[in-house]
């Protein structure tokens, strides 16, 4: 069984909002910013099929294709599965609407990463994530397709998010290739996976976790963590976000933040923040005042 790449980065740069910065649209432009981003040492970057329906990869790929030297120096995750009620070409209900639904047969699945491949327009996908379980996932048929996609060398590694263990461990069991990545919510905000066996289930079975709303798309900053934040993030000297994304990467696995700001200061001053380590004693403060109680 092969295993997938690590991921050698404080940092994933999520492009779930790229369609939505109209400044970056220019292939010229983003090919400058990327670049930028290259020299800093971030080669990561994260996409799904779903991100503004296709044009997120869309975008990327016009920035490479207008300058090809790029295309070898980023390292691409992308996702796919979720069908939008605008994307669902089977016969619509009587109402005159499609249905968002999964869908992760091998069908599906093969011909996504092809269109992903082409509109990102590089010649192999880093990783390739399934989006979200599918109740309906036929394992052996999936999994057949990310193994071929890999012997192809379509794909760097296979991965899942937002998957519980005995659904990743049912296609695990059909694949001759080790699933390489989970993606999951997790945060300051979000720390059930920490106490309800998720999250070590995940690194038990050797998977990288990327932990997507770092920040609880800004609750950490805003909710009951907030005092003890600023007071910690003050006395050692590092921002209240990079704190936060600290206090992730302390866990097990040592888990990579997928982070959705395309701001470059912004960026960089999470960049900046990514060497602290954090003490255990402030570590627990910090989760005791998300949580608002001890430990017990």
């Amino acid at each position: 069984m092969s295993g997938g790449a690590a991921f050698p980065v404080p940092l994933l740069l999520g492009m779930m909002r790229l369609h939505e910065e109209p400044a970056l649209h220019a292939p010229e432009r983003l090919a400058d910013w990327l670049e930028a981003r290259l020299d800093e040492g971030l080669d990561w970057f994260d996409h799904a099929d779903i991100y503004g329906d296709h044009a997120g990869e869309a975008l990327f790929g016009a920035a490479l294709r207008a300058r090809p030297a790029l295309a070898k120096r980023v390292r691409v995750v992308t996702k796919t599965g979720i069908v939008t009620p605008e994307r669902d070409g089977s016969r619509p209900l009587a109402h005159g609407k499609g249905v968002k639904h999964y869908d992760s047969s091998r069908a599906y699945v093969t011909a996504a990463i092809d269109a992903a491949l082409t509109r990102l327009g590089i010649a192999r996908l880093d990783h390739f994530l399934i989006h979200r379980p599918d109740p309906l996932m036929d394992a052996e048929a999936t999994g057949r397709a990310l193994d071929e996609a890999i012997d192809a060398g379509k794909l760097g590694a296979a991965g899942v998010s937002n998957f519980q263990p005995e659904q990743w461990r049912r296609l695990q069991g059909a694949m001759h290739h080790r699933l390489a990545a989970h993606q999951l919510q997790l945060s300051l905000d979000h720390s059930a996976p920490l106490f309800d066996g998720h999250f070590d289930a995940l690194v038990g079975d050797g998977l990288a976790p990327l932990a997507w709303s770092p920040l609880g798309g800004g609750r950490v900053m805003t909710g009951p963590a907030r005092p003890t934040l600023l007071a910690l993030a003050e006395r050692l000297d590092v921002s209240p976000a990079g704190l936060a994304l600290a206090w992730l990467r302390a866990l097990p696995g040592h888990p990579v933040p997928v982070i959705g700001s395309l701001k470059a200061e912004r960026i960089r001053a999470l960049q900046a923040d990514a060497g602290l380590t954090l003490a255990r004693a402030d570590w627990f403060a910090l989760l005791e005042a998300a949580r608002g109680h001890e430990v017990a």
